[in-house]
């Protein structure tokens, strides 16, 4: 790959075309929750995202506060700040502070704090035992493998009673972190009222063949991140500080079992954190019983989980649509409750803690990359008759996974993540090149090697002073823009990842990097998957 044109590198033409003029938006991580911030829902808030530079995001957006309104709280990993209005305060100072603060050059987006909540529908009585490892034959895949305490999984969630019977052993000595009251201790408040999380942590990694209540799906060592209060309920940023924390904390994967709120750009940000920093985001479809998936679990960044009744059928409240990547048991799933009890409960957010757990089963057996994972969750689904906005590539099986060799395949298109030794599922390219301000950007095209990829990544790895941003097209042979394009990341870094599914190959693919702001030297680097 070069820069003049000519041909190539690791067997690939990559070209740059055409330098161009562009523009674009979004976010980037942690500094801890501000004390005195009240827990859950902050509707009185905005969340201005600013583009990365030598001065902090609070510093950028200061003087745009009007009088009554203050800056409660900095993120400067994601590179955001909450803006809080008084509770009196009309709908339209937030529309008037929103409209000019992103007047400025180095502020990407404004958008209210939206609320999300857990993922969680009515239930029938507790009728029995557990149903939900067997079908997805967990219990063949742990005559292989129990799960190793070397992978870690984070429950992004309300708090987890870490102490329970069925959960003690799979928590370490730091159970996690409250971003609800802004302590080192995730622990529920009121364990009656505060049930979600604990259930979902035991569905992902109750300690299975401790001769104690229930099995989970692996014994993964978890950590708890809680994000959502009493009532099930948080805010974008709270969540999203969560996911970038648990990120910094190495988690190999993250459940979000929390749905709501939409599209916004603080919460993008966080799951492509997390994504680029090697972890795989599961998420809850939603519980509206309608044909789109709710956000977080509708970006292209999460695994989006829809929910199955005992009988293998879609559920009445599962969402569906073409987001849908997996399927699994999320009806009457009989797991841990506080205090030091069980029970059933439904929802997708009972699905993807299944989901979690069975990635968590397959990387104490495969040593693989986040997106050869996903690929390999998807290519060793069993396909149960649904339609693929339904079920997606099926209904994950832990045996399956467990007991495929990525490297061979993944039981379909799946690759081996490239480095490791595999069988040549993988192949990349890397260029380096550079920026010079804000009105410079590049496109770049490349041919794929693989005539059916499974997956594409496109990455960007540029100036830490600097925000540059990545766009691209499959299937049209023409450059994208700043504001026409297939993909696009666009954080408050210059840490970009675009990920692309079954990419179309009629066309060379066409990638665009901009600079919204700075200058310097970027890396990018395309891995394709076969």
């Amino acid at each position: 790959m070069t820069q003049d044109g000519t041909p190539d590198l690791n067997r690939r033409r990559f070209l740059q075309a055409t330098g161009a003029v562009g523009l674009a938006g979004a976010l980037g991580g942690v500094a801890s929750a501000t004390p005195g911030r009240s827990p859950g829902p902050k509707e009185d808030e905005i969340l201005v995202g600013v583009a990365q530079g030598d001065d902090s995001p609070a510093d950028v957006v200061k003087k745009a506060v009007p009088g009554k309104a203050r800056i409660v709280h900095e993120n400067k990993t994601l590179s955001y700040v909450a803006v809080k209005f008084p509770s009196q305060a009309a709908d339209v100072a937030r529309e008037n502070f929103i409209e000019a603060v992103t007047k400025n050059d180095r502020v990407k987006y404004a958008e209210k704090n939206a609320t999300l909540s857990t993922s969680l529908s009515p239930n029938d009585p507790r009728y029995g035992d557990q149903y939900a490892p067997q079908m997805v034959n967990a219990d063949t895949a742990w005559d292989t493998t129990l799960g190793s305490s070397s992978v870690t999984i984070a429950v992004v969630d309300t708090g987890v009673q870490y102490d329970h019977p069925d959960l003690a052993g799979s928590f370490g000595s730091n159970p996690g972190y409250d971003f609800v009251d802004d302590d080192g201790d995730p622990y529920p408040d009121v364990l009656a009222d505060e049930y979600h999380g604990t259930h979902v942590a035991g569905i992902a990694g109750g300690v299975t063949d401790n001769g104690t209540g229930t099995s989970g799906i692996s014994n993964s060592t978890l950590i708890s991140g809680r994000a959502l209060d009493e009532s099930g309920r948080g805010s974008t940023a709270d969540i999203a500080d969560a996911v970038e924390w648990a990120a910094d904390q190495g988690a190999d994967v993250i459940n979000l079992s929390l749905g709501g709120g939409g599209y916004t750009s603080t919460m993008k940000n966080a799951v492509s954190y997390a994504t680029n920093n090697g972890a795989l985001v599961v998420a809850a479809a939603g519980n509206n019983g309608t044909s789109s998936v709710s956000y977080p679990a509708a970006y292209s960044e999460c695994l989006a989980v829809s929910s199955l009744d005992p009988d293998g059928s879609l559920a009445s409240y599962s969402q569906y649509g073409s987001s849908i990547e997996l399927a699994a048991p999320g009806s009457n799933v009989l797991a841990t409750l506080p205090t030091d009890d069980y029970g059933e409960l439904s929802g997708t957010s009972m699905a993807t803690p299944v989901v979690a757990g069975v990635a968590g089963l397959t990387l104490a057996q495969w040593d693989v990359d986040n997106v050869t994972l996903r690929d390999h969750l998807k290519n060793t689904a069993v396909d149960i008759g649904l339609s693929s906005s339904q079920q997606g590539s099926g209904r994950v099986d832990a045996a399956n996974a467990v007991e495929t060799d990525p490297a061979n395949g993944g039981g379909g298109d799946g690759g081996d993540g490239g480095d490791d030794g595999g069988s040549g599922g993988s192949t990349s390219a890397s260029v380096t090149d550079s920026l010079t301000n804000s009105a410079d950007s590049k496109c770049w095209t490349y041919a794929f090697e693989y005539s059916n990829p499974s997956t594409v990544v496109i990455s960007l790895d540029g100036p830490s002073y600097a925000d540059f941003d990545l766009y691209a097209n499959d299937g049209t042979g023409t450059c994208p823009s700043t504001s026409s394009y297939d993909y696009r990341s666009w954080t408050t870094t210059s840490q970009e990842s675009i990920t692309i599914d079954n990419p179309d190959t009629s066309a060379d693919l066409s990638i665009l990097v901009d600079s919204y702001s700075g200058s310097g030297s970027y890396t990018l680097e395309i891995v394709e998957y076969e």
